[in-house]
């Protein structure tokens, strides 16, 4: 492969002279600047993008603003982790991330965690559109300094994202609206567990809802399905208290759909008498989830691959800022359907990298 060394004699020019037209440094005389790119032309010359990160001390600043995670909401520690794994491969290229995160069931914690970022002056954002409204107002003041900006996970039309990443909400939702039908006799009738009172304002989870319904409608059977609600999941002798009831007075119920990863909360609310009459399928191969379906209480999980969307990120916005490498507008997680049985193959590189990195020195910021 040819060296900028090489270039430099070819043209009977100094190293510097070159370095100073690959970066577009100015400095150099216009017939001596197209007789350097002549030659870097007809001798197939690629920039290495790692020398050329090191050699301009260029520094990158991707920042991130994802919901928090903590015992009870465990789900967005994965995408989390993708992002760390990234950050390891792409440093060197002199990327920077710095992390932010808001608490998923307060708008106003979205938009302050986002005023911090922004305060940042980031070359890109990834960013998790959780709520439509403030995510509108969020989306206006990136595009009008000009910031570069991707959604993950969540999929909201009419905006200027340059690319999106994860899965394609409906498609599951009809994903799980069939393993339901496959999964019930027929007369038996099916539940669905909303834990947010504005669903609509939750984009993933309303289109997962939308998508499980259009499939049920379109069977010949017409399953019926119920509706349960919750504002949240805290309280559990009262999501307990109201789903037995539930159960305890429509005796056909056979199926409970969970659209969200809390599924293992729903299951932790049933009597084993309970679970033996009813299949759950939710989302999420969190390790609460993951530790309900080894005890036979959770029967499908839809993964997303929520490491990956986050790892994916991280390396799309890299290739972005590096090599200009404009993103596919939709790049969609895999719907990966799980069972007991191929459940220790679902998570081998999230875990992986947590053995790999059990005590990870800090290289980002968090707020």
């Amino acid at each position: 492969m040819i060296t900028i060394k090489d270039i430099a004699k070819k043209a009977s020019v100094s190293e510097g002279t070159v370095d100073r037209v690959i970066h577009n440094r100015g400095g150099v005389s216009k017939k001596t600047e197209q007789k350097i790119k002549r030659i870097l032309k007809e001798n197939n010359f690629k920039l290495n993008p790692i020398a050329s990160a090191l050699a301009l001390k260029k520094k990158y600043n991707i920042a991130t603003l994802i919901p928090k995670f903590n015992k009870r909401n465990i789900f967005w520690e994965s995408p989390y982790i993708g992002i760390m794994k990234a950050l390891t491969e792409v440093e060197n290229y002199g990327i920077q991330i710095q992390n932010y995160s808001f608490d998923q069931f307060e708008a106003s914690s979205y938009l302050n965690e986002f005023d911090k970022l922004f305060s940042t002056h980031p070359d890109v954002v990834i960013l998790v559109p959780m709520f439509r409204n403030e995510t509108k107002h969020v989306a206006k003041k990136l595009d009008q300094r000009d910031i570069p900006y991707m959604f993950l996970n969540i999929d909201l039309e009419g905006l200027n994202n340059i690319s999106f990443i994860g899965q394609d909400s409906f498609k599951g939702g009809c994903v799980a609206g069939k393993l339901m039908c496959l999964s019930l006799n027929d007369g038996d009738e099916c539940v669905t567990v909303q834990t947010r009172s504005n669903i609509s304002n939750y984009h993933a989870i309303y289109k997962r809802i939308e998508g499980f319904n259009n499939f049920l409608d379109s069977e010949s059977n017409k399953i019926r399905n119920h509706n349960l609600k919750w504002d949240n999941l805290n309280a559990l002798s009262a999501v307990k208290a109201k789903l037995e009831s539930c159960l305890l007075q429509n005796k056909n119920i056979r199926g409970i759909y969970v659209p969200s990863s809390r599924a293992s909360v729903i299951a932790s609310c049933l009597s084993d008498e309970l679970h033996k009459k009813v299949n759950i399928i939710g989302f999420d191969t969190t390790d609460q989830n993951i530790k309900f379906m080894e005890d036979d209480k959770i029967q499908f999980l839809i993964s997303q691959k929520s490491f990956n969307q986050g790892y994916e990120a991280v390396r799309t916005m890299s290739d972005f800022l590096i090599q200009k490498k404009t993103p596919p507008k939709k790049i969609f997680s895999p719907i990966q359907i799980i069972i007991k049985e191929n459940l220790a193959f679902s998570n081998r590189n999230k875990i992986s990298f947590q053995i790999e990195n059990a005590n990870p020195k800090k290289n980002t910021s968090e707020s």
